[in-house]
């Protein structure tokens, strides 16, 4: 299964490189990059989108996002938007990303380490390879909470 990450502009690119550099590191997973806009280059996005039979999709665009709906409106694939956060308009263009129409539902997952592990569990549910890389990085997470735990109460560091 391919992943693709398309990403409004370059802009967007120190996320998805990101998104992509935490798929490979924790769950094995290659992933391409890909810029296109749905409002600027619409056609250029349909070409990708098609170009992929079967693919999972993250979405990395900011302010209006309108990538995400787009993709998932063209696509039966996956389509999981992370947007990048801004400080603009005290993080509020995050609503575009949340508020789709009807019969549009791009899932909304923040952070790019969130992202990748979203990619993966979906991938995972074909690949046992993956499902056993999640269910180690979700292991690690846990052991992550009890070490915590333990400097905190006994002060061991």
């Amino acid at each position: 299964m391919k992943v693709v990450i398309i990403l409004g502009s370059k802009s967007d690119l120190e996320i998805g490189e990101k998104i992509r550099s935490k798929l490979k590191e924790n769950f094995g997973i290659d992933s391409e990059i890909r810029i296109a806009s749905a409002h600027k280059t619409p056609e250029k996005v349909l070409e990708i989108i098609k170009s992929y039979e079967k693919a999972v999709f993250v979405t990395v665009a900011g302010r209006s996002n309108a990538l995400s709906g787009f993709v998932d409106a063209n696509t039966l694939n996956p389509v999981i938007a992370s947007p990048p956060i801004s400080d603009k308009f005290a993080g509020m263009d995050i609503l575009s990303s949340i508020n789709m129409p009807s019969g549009v539902a791009p899932m909304l997952v923040l952070y790019e380490e969130n992202a990748a592990l979203a990619v993966a569990k979906i991938v995972a549910l074909f690949d046992d390879n993956v499902r056993r890389k999640v269910e180690e990085y979700q292991r690690k997470k846990k052991e992550e909470i009890e070490k915590a735990d333990e400097v905190v109460r006994y002060g061991n560091g």
